[in-house]
C-alpha cells in the first residue's frame, strides 16, 4: 500500500511538472504583487537592503513598475512615495552627480515617466522634467557615457536606464534630449566590451572605457532597455547576448549563464549564486528582455522554466515562488513577465533559437522515467503475489 501512494504521489507531481512544461506559463502577476505587497508591508524591503546596497529600492521600484504594466497608478504611486523618501534615497551619495547617483535618479525618473504615461499630472510632470534635466545635463557634462552610482564606481547598465528615461520623456512631452541619448549612443559604441562586443559589466568612472566584460546580470537588465533607447542598436546588442549567454545546462533546459563562454568567475550580490556557471537573477531577468524584443519563443521556454524549477505555490489571493523565502526574486520576475516597450513600438520577433521547439523533450523523458520508477516496485509485487497464489481449484 505504501509503495502504491508513493508511486500515485510521483506522477501526480510529474503531471503538473509536465503541464506545467508544455502549456502557456500561468502569469498570475496580480497575485504575485498581492503576496510582495504583503511582504512589503512585514518590512520585506528592509530586509532585502541587509543583503545588498540597492535591495530596498530595488523591491519598491520593481512593485512599482509592475504596477504600472498592469495599470494600477495608485499601487505605482505608492511606491514611488517609497523611492523618494529619506530610506529611499539613504543608500546613495548626494554628492554625486546627478544627486544620489545615475542608479537612483535612473530608475527613479523611469518610474516617475511611467506612472505620467498612465495619467498626466501637473505636480508629477514637473518632478519629471526636473529629474530629467538634471539628468540630461549631467550626461551632456560628462567625458563617459556612463555616470556613477556610487563614489568612483559605475556600472554602464545603471546609465542605460537613465538614458531610456530621457527618451520616454521625448515621447511623453515636448523632444529635448535627443542630442544627449544620440551623444550617448556614440559614446557607447566606441566604448564596447572588446570581447563580447556588449556593454561591459563595470566602467572607468572617468574616461568610461570597460572595466570588467560583459555579465548576464547586468546584460539582461541592459537589454530590457535598450529597445526603448534605439531599436535597431537594441536587436543587434540582443542577439549578440542571446547567442553568448543563452545555455541550456545538463541539456535541460534555457538558462543564461554569468559570464560569457570561455570566462570562469565567481557568483556575487549582483549574479547570486552560480550552478552551472548560471545565474538565476539574470534568467529571470531575461525573459523581460525577450518579451520586449518579441522573443516569444524564448520568453515561454523562460516562463514554463520558471513554473518548473521556481516550485510556485499559488492560491486564489497569491503566488509566490520558492515559499516566499526570497520577494526579491518574485518582484523581478513578475516585472519581467509584464515587460513592454514604452517607448517604442514592439519589435518584430527574431530568428528563433532550437531550443525553443525541442528543449521539453529531455525534461519530459526524465519526468516519464520517474514515473516509471515509482511504479517498478507495485508491479513486481503484484506479479510475486499472482504467482505466489495457490492454483485454482476446479
Amino acid at each position: 500500500m505504501l509503495r502504491r501512494i508513493a508511486a500515485v504521489v510521483v506522477t501526480l507531481i510529474a503531471l503538473v511538472a509536465g503541464v506545467r512544461l508544455v502549456a502557456a506559463p500561468d502569469s498570475g502577476v496580480r497575485r504575485q504583487l498581492a503576496f510582495l505587497r504583503s511582504a512589503l508591508d512585514d518590512g520585506a524591503a528592509e530586509e532585502a537592503q541587509k543583503s545588498f546596497p540597492e535591495g530596498y529600492f530595488f523591491l519598491y521600484a520593481l512593485y512599482g513598475l509592475t504596477s504600472v504594466d498592469l495599470g494600477d497608478e495608485q499601487e505605482a504611486r505608492w511606491a514611488l512615495a517609497r523611492l523618494e523618501a529619506p530610506a529611499g534615497r539613504a543608500p546613495f551619495s548626494p554628492g554625486l552627480t546627478p544627486a544620489y547617483g545615475v542608479f537612483y535618479q535612473g530608475w527613479t525618473n523611469w518610474l516617475r515617466g511611467g506612472i505620467l504615461a498612465l495619467r498626466p499630472d501637473p505636480e508629477l510632470r514637473e518632478r519629471f522634467e526636473a529629474s530629467s534635466a538634471a539628468l540630461a545635463a549631467a550626461f551632456d557634462a560628462s567625458p563617459t557615457p556612463y555616470l556613477t552610482a556610487f563614489p568612483d564606481q559605475a556600472w554602464p547598465v545603471d546609465s542605460t536606464v537613465a538614458v531610456a528615461s530621457l527618451r520616454l520623456h521625448d515621447r511623453l512631452l515636448p523632444p529635448r534630449y535627443g542630442a544627449t541619448v544620440t551623444r550617448w549612443l556614440a559614446g557607447v559604441r566606441s566604448r564596447l566590451d572588446p570581447a563580447t562586443g556588449l556593454l561591459p559589466h563595470t566602467a572607468d568612472p572617468v574616461t568610461g572605457a570597460p572595466g570588467s566584460g560583459a555579465r548576464g546580470s547586468s546584460q539582461s537588465i541592459t537589454q530590457r532597455f535598450l529597445t526603448d533607447i534605439d531599436p535597431a542598436f537594441a536587436r543587434e546588442q540582443y542577439l549578440r547576448f542571446r547567442s553568448l549567454f543563452v545555455t541550456r545546462p545538463l541539456r535541460l533546459g534555457p538558462a543564461v549563464r554569468e559570464y560569457p563562454p570561455g570566462v570562469a568567475g565567481a557568483g556575487d550580490v549582483d549574479s547570486g549564486p552560480l550552478m552551472l556557471g548560471v545565474s538565476l537573477s539574470a534568467t529571470t531577468v531575461t525573459l523581460g528582455a525577450a518579451r520586449v524584443q518579441g522573443d516569444e519563443g524564448l520568453a515561454r521556454a523562460l516562463g514554463n522554466y520558471g513554473e518548473l524549477l521556481g516550485v510556485p505555490v499559488s492560491t486564489p489571493w497569491s503566488k509566490r515562488y520558492a515559499g516566499g523565502l526570497l520577494p526579491i526574486g518574485d518582484a523581478f520576475l513578475a516585472w519581467s513577465k509584464t515587460a513592454r516597450p514604452w517607448v517604442s513600438p514592439p519589435p518584430s520577433p527574431p530568428p528563433s533559437l532550437e531550443l525553443a521547439r525541442w528543449w521539453r523533450a529531455p525534461l519530459l523523458a526524465v519526468l516519464a522515467l520517474a514515473v516509471l520508477l515509482a511504479w517498478i516496485p507495485v508491479a513486481r509485487v503484484g506479479v510475486r503475489r499472482a504467482t505466489a497464489a495457490p492454483p485454482h481449484a476446479g
